[in-house]
């Protein structure tokens, strides 16, 4: 708290109300600004959409506006990839029993999705972790346009403003260390609505890698200027299909004198005299050209989004061991162990908040208990899990490997510690009726 007034005295003179001018900076509303043209980007509105009308053949032309909507179907690959199978925790039955009954209460595999999801997106999202009116720990998440992280100095992380407007009031959630106050001008003068006790500390800040920024960088801004060029190439080819199709035509020698066709026929002939000719000038629509640039710019996209071809359904497969699945999906592997230290930054801290709030419900874990808590990430690569299965046999009958190591590596399993205490009551059970 005293590094917060630290900063509002050198920033903002100590001003009562300097959570306004601090979501005012300039830096604050261009970040805010591109979150915003990433959702409308998302949301259909396109480059290409822009594109004016002109003139052909003596006429106004409305020109094709095709729209691919391939960056959302790039996010939900990376997003899948990573977190479509359960994440697993393991560790002491105490602590890792405790920790399933809050992930469960609080479903937090769908709000680890749905972190992914926004920091792909948008390069950061924010989780503010509460206790609801049953005691259970839950997690919310804070729109990344709304959100206002505050950093010293000395680049720490000190407070954090959440600020959206509603019917043209104002609103402010002020996140400090200790406390979380609410303010709003409504009624045309600002006013303090409430002030609460910050039981889990600061929120917690999930973002991927920037060279520049402490938020991170979105994924999309490597994969827009592929895919407008894109829809342009695909949207002038259409065009350029039609109006070459059309042509011009030409007649060489001199038609019949009273042989005209009605205009009205939708098919007939053109009488002629002897000798005369007639067709179409058109120029060659080079489709060897377009293949090769619409390649060339998939290929450039799916390298960018770490999406191997195969899932997109531009290579062709068959019979391959493990070994070529994963060479196929090496670029989507070193992502995916990107995203999953990335996610990992933020739930280490997730997990210290928790254990505090567990505290406060009567539930103490140990140093020691807490020290054996880990989680692990299930890529969504595809496996050929008879060979798995087969090497975790050999390893275990070898004496290379223990029980509750195979329990974890076994691709049918996601409670590792539920699993292993089916097998000791199966084992029990086992040597009872002996």
């Amino acid at each position: 708290m005293q590094k917060l007034q630290q900063y509002i005295h050198k920033y903002h003179d100590g001003a009562r109300d300097w959570f306004i001018e601090e979501v005012s900076k300039v830096y604050n509303q261009q970040r805010t600004n591109q979150i915003i043209d990433l959702k409308e980007y998302l949301s259909g509105h396109h480059k290409i959409l822009n594109k004016p009308s002109y003139t052909f053949n003596g006429k106004v032309y409305h020109p094709k506006k095709i729209v691919l909507q391939l960056a959302k179907t790039m996010v939900s690959f990376t997003v899948s990839y990573l977190l479509s199978n359960p994440t697993t925790l393991t560790g002491n039955e105490t602590v890792t029993g405790a920790y399933q009954s809050v992930y469960k209460r609080g479903r937090y595999n769908s709000v680890d999705y749905e972190i992914l999801d926004k920091m792909v997106k948008y390069g950061f999202v924010v989780e503010c972790i509460y206790l609801d009116e049953d005691k259970n720990i839950k997690s919310k998440l804070l729109d990344p346009a709304d959100c206002y992280p505050i950093y010293n100095s000395r680049n720490e992380y000190i407070a954090m403003i959440e600020h959206y407007c509603i019917d043209y009031v104002d609103h402010y959630t002020v996140y400090t260390p200790d406390t979380v106050e609410e303010w709003t001008n409504e009624g045309g003068k600002l006013k303090l609505e409430g002030t609460l006790s910050n039981l889990s500390g600061l929120p917690i800040i999930y973002h991927n890698q920037s060279e520049t920024d402490n938020l991170g960088r979105s994924d999309l801004l490597d994969m827009i200027p592929i895919l407008d060029n894109l829809e342009d190439l695909i949207s002038k080819t259409a065009d350029g299909y039609y109006h070459y199709l059309t042509g011009v035509p030409v007649v060489t020698g001199q038609q019949l004198k009273n042989a005209e066709l009605p205009k009205d026929l939708v098919t007939g002939g053109i009488v002629l005299e002897y000798g005369s000719t007639f067709d179409f000038k058109s120029n060659p629509f080079d489709h060897k050209g377009f293949e090769s640039i619409y390649k060339t710019l998939s290929s450039a996209l799916l390298d960018v989004a770490n999406v191997p071809a195969v899932s997109m359904s531009k290579t062709d497969i068959s019979n391959l061991s493990e070994v070529s699945i994963r060479l196929l999906f090496a670029l989507s592997d070193m992502k995916g162990a990107m995203n999953a230290k990335f996610m990992r930054e933020g739930m280490d801290k997730r997990f210290d908040v928790i254990r505090k709030l567990l505290k406060l419900k009567g539930i103490t874990i140990s140093d020691e208990d807490y020290d054996t808590l880990d989680y692990h990430f299930h890529f969504a690569r595809p496996s050929n899990d008879k060979e798995i299965v087969e090497n975790l046999k050999i390893l275990h009958e070898i004496g290379a490997m223990s029980q509750e190591s195979l329990v974890e590596k076994n691709p049918y399993v996601n409670d590792v510690s539920a699993e292993m205490g089916r097998l000791a009551s199966e084992g029990s059970n086992a040597s009872m009726n002996e």
